[in-house]
């Protein structure tokens, strides 16, 4: 049972958006949705939902008004159509895009009367209302609060990390950067591992103890980024380059891609270039930073 029932308004009935409206509706909240397209409401209104045929009658019958488009520039577009009916609405957008275009999304929706929180989902649609869930929020702390109980529908982990709206949506970018730097680097060590006829899983299982101690390690890069100190007496840049080349020269030996070895042996040779030698890995965030 939920304490208080809120009625909710859901624009946008894709893979995600079916799975966001869904959860609502099982949490017990009067639930309208609207799609551009027909027929993908269908499943929803017969477990209670209602189904509308317009963005402005929609978005009137919603205190809560969850968008999940195809892109700002649409999210905009339906919630600027919806004129003088967002006053008194709270918008929370989860669809994807860059930090400029959700600021500019909050704008729009202040400008009609609306209140605003931007929400960056950080799993699949499956992965909706899962406890390990998890969706960064950026906008009013008020609102957040006041409309905590729905946003933990979509998500058991939903912290708010900012009052600005476009830092929620670095925070997903941070972690996607993140694991796509884990599963290239992984999937090159696959091809070399499968190469020499050695299975995958069998790596993982014998080398559990250095590959759980690479997480356990970004604290300490966190902290030498924030205080902008990178000296260090063991793991040097200069102790890495040898090994980057061994593997760079490994890949080729194999006629296995060596573009993402190559990257990271000029990031470190560059650096030593520069005279930071003795400095850990974490100095190479200067490469990455504005010039």
């Amino acid at each position: 049972m939920v304490s208080s029932r809120v009625d909710v308004a859901v624009l946008g009935l894709g893979e995600m958006g079916g799975a966001l409206a869904g959860a609502v509706l099982g949490g017990g909240h009067p639930t309208v949705v609207w799609n551009r397209t027909a027929g993908k409401a269908d499943a929803l209104v017969a477990e209670g939902a209602r189904e509308v045929a317009g963005v402005r009658e929609a978005v009137a019958a919603g205190r809560v008004v969850v968008v999940n488009v195809k892109g700002n520039s649409v999210a905009r577009e339906l919630l600027e159509a919806a004129g003088d009916v967002l006053r008194g609405r709270v918008v929370v957008n989860l669809t994807d895009g860059t930090s400029s275009e959700v600021r500019e999304v909050a704008a729009a929706v202040a400008e009609r009367g609306g209140e605003y929180l931007h929400g960056q989902i950080m799993t699949i649609a499956p992965g909706i209302g899962h406890p390990d869930a998890t969706v960064f929020y950026g906008g009013s702390a008020a609102v957040y609060e006041r409309h905590r109980e729905v946003l933990g529908l979509f998500s058991g982990q939903a912290p708010l990390v900012s009052e600005d709206p476009g830092v929620a949506v670095l925070y997903g970018m941070a972690v996607h950067g993140t694991m796509w730097g884990l599963l290239n680097g992984f999937l090159h060590a696959a091809a070399a591992l499968s190469d020499e006829g050695v299975e995958v899983g069998r790596f993982l299982e014998e080398a559990k103890g250095p590959l759980a101690a690479l997480s356990a390690f970004l604290p300490s890069i966190a902290e030498e980024v924030d205080r902008g100190r990178f000296a260090t007496p063991y793991g040097a840049l200069r102790h890495h380059l040898p090994s980057i080349e061994d593997l760079a020269r490994e890949s080729r030996a194999r006629g296995i891609d060596d573009e993402l070895p190559e990257y990271s042996r000029a990031l470190v040779a560059a650096a030593i270039g520069r005279g930071h030698g003795d400095d850990s890995y974490s100095r190479l965030v200067e490469h990455f930073r504005k010039a």
